[in-house]
């Protein structure tokens, strides 16, 4: 990841909620014109829509040919909890009619972007989009948090191997008792310690080329699946 990019992240996440406008504070308005340019080019069958926050923007930044050749659409927002997510969720997902979501969020719930952790309020955001998805006809593919032993912008915030570990367990229940799909990033980007594989990253937190490079691999093998099935 270039560093630029890592420093503009880290000034955001640092004053999201005390900064952002607080007319738009889920900013509803970063993928409205996006949006509507899509819809459009008429309907895509094949869409998929990748829910996330930074984690999920500079994925489409790295590899942007991946996104293209494979029918999808970023909607990451640097530093946004599930909670802001949730509250764009109509407009960045559903009015575009995707075949898919796929969900990727916690990390900076945990990382207290927006205030104090609340495992209980992030899993119902998580199972409010699931719903809303389900409800028009959207298929859900829930991913886990990715590895993580500190955050770079918080650093007071303790215990994050076992909070990330929690959240993950209880994802991965509630996509099993749901019977929705769930792609597992951490098993496959972690350390015995918990954090993220050194290759995969440069700050620990987020993926660089290298990590991008195995969850594609991740990814495509699941959306793979759903395509035969």
């Amino acid at each position: 990841m270039r560093p630029i990019a890592i420093i503009i992240m880290i000034f955001w996440s640092s004053l999201f909620g005390k900064a952002a406008d607080v007319a738009d504070w889920a900013n509803k308005a970063r993928y409205a014109q996006a949006n509507q340019e899509l819809l459009a080019c008429g309907h895509d069958s094949l869409r998929i829509v990748m829910m996330g926050n930074s984690i999920t923007e500079f994925w489409e930044e790295t590899h942007p040919w991946f996104f293209t050749s494979n029918h999808l659409i970023c909607r990451g927002i640097s530093g946004q909890v599930s909670s802001q997510m949730l509250a764009r969720f109509r407009q960045d997902v559903l009015q575009l009619k995707p075949r898919i979501v796929v969900i990727n969020c916690g990390t900076n719930d945990i990382a207290e972007n927006n205030g104090p952790y609340d495992e209980d309020i992030t899993m119902d955001n998580i199972k409010s989009m699931t719903e809303l998805a389900l409800a028009h006809g959207i298929e859900v593919v829930l991913t886990s948090v990715l590895p993580c032993d500190r955050f770079i912008w918080n650093t007071s915030v303790k215990d994050v191997v076992y909070k990330i570990s929690r959240l993950n367990k209880r994802i991965v229940d509630y996509a099993t008792s749901q019977h929705l799909h769930y792609i597992d990033y951490h098993s496959w980007m972690n350390t015995r310690d918990g954090s993220m594989i050194s290759g995969y990253t440069d700050d620990g937190v987020h993926p660089n080329a290298a990590g991008y490079d195995m969850m594609e691999k991740v990814l495509m093998e699941k959306l793979d699946s759903l395509s035969n099935n």
